[in-house]
């Protein structure tokens, strides 16, 4: 594990000699075909009323596409917002997780399968990575877990290192990614790294959703020629993009125009203007050809108003309709022509029911993986210079209130305080754990990178340093300024009942936050179950009506508060409760409704939330990043 972590944070130390084992063929070439694919999904609508009925509507998305593309060629996908471009692509990729999806689609003559999966990368519009890992680090750390274990170390960072080069990131490898309100690397090199973890796996089939969104012109010619090397050497490439400039657009072998899920074009790039003039559609003015099939697809013929400033416009509907029927009277027997020859040439070469095993590592590589880039990644939150500063501001402010105190219901209070305060700053540290994580475990999930048990010990495992250090530090300081006890035992008793809170309530934050992965309803969820938990704790209220006394025996708070009140006092204990007058601690009113007896059961109690709250998380995680195999 220390030779991984020196290869990762040391990438002058790697031997660069072994750098061409990327450029090995080891994924044979895979044809793509899609026939007739159709997708649909229900839409449920709600009535305006509160107690209305609920009403499931049918939306069609993708009707009867078809297509082939060959090793060796890139087909981009056209057509306006809300056509169903990356909806055929996440079909296409096997990612479709709701809905029906009917047609065929198959690769060399294969149905979708893991091996299949295993050959495939797929690049996602938006560009999830950790903002704090370098180039370097986040193409390492997706090598460790995406490469088979037949390969070492050193072999995984060499593909990292012939990978880098390839896509033009040499003088950003050490940068950070960067995010919103981090300053990284630009939008052009965040999408190269997202393209090379995809290269990794030197991947036959390669699809991207959007590429070039976002992206200047000149960064755009950067990716897609970067693209088109890929598919000269060898692959298959399948891209959505949106408007392509004139440069690009003759760089891709195949076009497919989309129009509200039909299609309207299949064929060579080159030939789609001559197409639509053939037809009847020629562009009136000298324009780009993406705008035109753009402007087609939408039901309008030109914009130019030098044109049809005079002239009455044609409904777009209309214009659709005729597109549509005149694909499937022109196109649409030579593409089913082309899929027919594919499947008698293509009869020979299926690929083996097995090349890969289930998973590329063993369950330990991927935990010990994961566990040093969250550690890498999750210390920049946990442990920043905000979280710091409040922690200390509160210890020391709370030191000075309850400044070497010796009244019994001033040192109960601060004990009451220091419970519902962790209480409160462990769930919600909890709570958007998952929710910002979300993306970042589909993306990986959907590939198979690892098993969720690996990635969520590996995450409450790193998390454990990190969650700890901080609340040690503020015991440390409080404890000794407040005058608390000043015995080692005592000491340690205060802080491992504090430890097991904080546990105990960053388990529950991270289930609420797992289940209801929205940051705005969990906030909200927790609060009402955290303000239920404190009046509940025995301190502001201590007589509690039985019909609803039960909740107690449920609040993390009541628990926790017993342990640190069984810390620092015990039964037979006095205290000054008046003028020469001395009184049993367990008869103060501020302990006698908690009492210092069933430690034990507040333990076990304690130790029973902890491990549910974490299997409720592990469950709800489960729904995420689930694909088909």
């Amino acid at each position: 594990m220390e030779q991984e972590m020196e290869n990762i944070e040391s990438p002058q130390h790697v031997d660069h000699s072994k750098s061409e084992v990327i450029f090995d063929n080891t994924n044979r070439p895979i044809t793509l075909k899609f026939e007739n694919v159709a997708y649909k999904i229900k839409l449920v609508k709600e009535g305006c009323l509160k107690n209305s009925s609920k009403s499931e509507e049918e939306k069609i998305i993708l009707k009867d596409v078809s297509g082939i593309v060959s090793p060796g060629e890139m087909l981009a996908i056209l057509g306006p917002s809300g056509c169903g471009k990356t909806t055929l692509l996440t079909g296409l990729g096997g990612r479709l997780v709701n809905g029906h999806l009917d047609g065929v689609i198959t690769y060399n003559n294969n149905p979708f399968s893991s091996s299949i999966k295993r050959s495939i990368g797929f690049v996602t519009q938006d560009d999830v990575l950790y903002p704090h890992l370098t180039v370097y680090e986040t193409l390492v750390f997706t090598a460790l877990l995406r490469l088979p274990k037949t390969y070492s170390v050193e072999e995984k960072t060499a593909h990292c290192d012939a990978v880098i080069p390839q896509l033009g990131l040499t003088k950003c490898k050490d940068s950070i990614i960067g995010d919103s309100l981090l300053r990284g690397i630009s939008g052009g090199e965040r999408k190269r790294v997202s393209i090379g973890q995809e290269m990794l796996i030197n991947p036959s089939l390669l699809f991207l959703d959007e590429p070039t969104s976002g992206l200047d012109s000149t960064t755009a010619l950067r990716i897609v020629s970067t693209l088109k090397d890929l598919a000269n050497g060898g692959r298959t490439v399948v891209m959505t993009i949106h408007q392509p400039s004139s440069r690009l657009f003759y760089m891709f072998d195949k076009v497919l125009l989309l129009s509200e899920g039909n299609p309207l074009y299949f064929g060579r790039g080159k030939d789609a203007m001559g197409y639509f003039s053939g037809i009847g559609f020629p562009p009136l003015v000298a324009m780009n050809p993406s705008d035109f099939l753009l402007d087609l697809s939408s039901g309008i013929l030109s914009d130019d108003p030098r044109v049809l400033s005079d002239a009455p416009r044609e409904d777009p509907a209309l214009i659709k309709q005729t597109l549509v029927a005149a694909f499937k009277t022109n196109l649409a027997e030579n593409l089913n022509e082309q899929l027919q020859e594919s499947i008698d040439h293509l009869a020979t070469e299926k690929l083996p029911d097995k090349i890969f095993s289930q998973w590329s590592n063993t369950w330990w590589q991927q935990f010990s993986v994961l566990l040093r880039r969250g550690m890498k990644e999750r210390k920049h939150e946990s442990l920043s210079n905000l979280k710091v500063g409040e922690v200390l501001v509160m210890s020391f402010f709370s030191g000075l209130l309850w400044w070497k105190s010796n009244n019994i219901q001033d040192q109960t209070g601060l004990l009451f305080f220091y419970t519902s305060f962790w209480e409160f700053y462990s769930v919600f540290q909890g709570i958007f754990t998952f929710p910002q994580e979300r993306l970042m475990l589909e993306k990986e999930r959907s590939s198979g990178m690892y098993r969720l048990s690996a990635y969520f010990m590996a995450m409450t495992v790193g998390d454990l340093p990190m969650e700890l250090v901080l609340p040690t530090i503020s015991t440390v300081i409080t404890y000794w300024m407040a005058g608390l006890k000043p015995s080692a035992g005592r000491f340690f008793s205060t802080l491992f009942s504090l430890l097991y809170n904080v546990l105990v309530s960053q388990s529950l934050g991270l289930a609420i936050g797992a289940m209801v992965m929205d940051e705005k309803s969990a906030t909200v969820l927790a609060l009402v179950i955290l303000i239920s938990y404190t009046l509940a704790g025995g301190y502001y209220v201590q007589h509690v009506p039985r019909f609803i006394a039960w909740i107690k025996h449920i609040s993390i708070t009541q628990h926790a508060y017993k342990l640190l009140l069984g810390s620092q006092y015990s039964l037979g204990e006095t205290y000054s409760c008046g003028l020469n007058a001395t009184c049993l601690v367990e008869d103060s009113p501020s302990i006698k409704t908690i009492g210092l007896g069933g430690k034990g059961i507040s333990i076990v109690a304690l130790a029973v939330m902890l491990f549910g709250f974490r299997f409720l998380a592990y469950v709800a995680l489960m729904r995420i990043g689930v694909t088909k195999k």
